[in-house]
């Protein structure tokens, strides 16, 4: 069983940094792809980020695009979002997920396509 556990949520003003990170435990990394999503209240979850684990392939949402940046540290097992220029509308719960044999290119920012999904951890984002 994949396990998948978010952490480093908090409240930050606007235009602050944020790190959240996503550490995995069950299997091994380099057959998958993980992806951030994010859900505020009264709206669908969306997908923010995605990173192939085995060629290091990312992708972004478009309204995160230049601010946020997606890692990968092989010897913690983890997965973090760096949020820079946080604006209010990018609060909410964010969510570590992973799919399986990941297909080539683009990695997905599609809900319904990963199988596994952590806790989440929240992002508040306010003065």
């Amino acid at each position: 069983q994949l396990e998948l556990v978010e952490s480093g949520g908090a409240l930050v003003q606007p235009g602050g940094y944020l790190r959240l990170s996503c550490t995995v435990s069950g299997y091994s990394l380099e057959y998958f792809t993980f992806g951030w999503f994010r859900q505020a209240p009264g709206k669908e979850r969306e997908g923010v980020s995605c990173i192939r684990w085995r060629d290091y392939m990312t992708n972004y949402a478009d309204s995160v695009k230049g601010r946020f940046s997606i890692s990968r540290d092989d010897a913690k097992n983890t997965v973090s979002l760096h949020m820079n220029r946080l604006k209010p509308e990018d609060a909410g719960v964010y969510y570590c997920a992973a799919l399986g044999s990941p297909a080539p290119g683009l990695c997905p920012l599609g809900v319904g396509q990963y199988r596994d999904w952590g806790q989440g951890t929240q992002v508040t984002v306010s003065s």
